[in-house]
């Protein structure tokens, strides 16, 4: 009683795989990714490594001048600690003295010419704008006759966030 088991043997085709769709997303996918793309800077560290001849050789100490605009006041910096601070006239920002104090600092040191200028986060537009007129140039007057020249004092400016 046994029956014979006949196994019919299926022949299988051989079925191609389609990429068709997978290559038009990838077409539309790298452009996509290539200029979403964010490039991380590459950060540079400055550093003052000593000489050969050792100590020797003067250190001059690098001077950051900031000028850090604040709501009440003005305040002239060297970047470590505050060297002058200006309040306000008759409910103005000192600009004038701002660039005398600055004519000042430019005559002791020629070659500087940049300057940063901090401001707390509600501080308006104009006022930063005339900061850097301040900042950027002063106007001296020629003897008596009312004439007045532009110095240049520091005319590459970076500005920022107030501590």
């Amino acid at each position: 009683m046994s029956r014979k088991r006949h196994y019919r043997r299926i022949d299988k085709e051989v079925q191609e795989l389609d990429v068709t769709t997978f290559l038009n997303l990838m077409v539309v996918l790298i452009p996509f990714l290539l200029i979403t793309a964010v490039f991380s800077r590459v950060t540079i560290l400055e550093l003052n490594l000593p000489t050969a001849s050792g100590a020797n050789s003067p250190t001059k100490i690098k001077l950051n001048i900031e000028v850090i605009v604040r709501e009440e006041e003005l305040e002239i910096g060297n970047g470590r600690n505050v060297v002058a601070r200006l309040p306000k006239i008759e409910g103005k920002h000192d600009l004038a003295n701002l660039s005398k104090y600055l004519l000042v600092i430019k005559r002791e040191n020629p070659e500087k010419t940049n300057i940063t200028v901090l401001m707390e986060p509600d501080i308006k537009y104009e006022l930063l704008v005339h900061v850097m007129d301040a900042v950027r140039t002063a106007e001296l007057s020629q003897g008596e006759n009312g004439i007045f020249e532009k110095v240049a004092l520091f005319p590459d400016i970076s500005i920022g966030d107030a501590p």
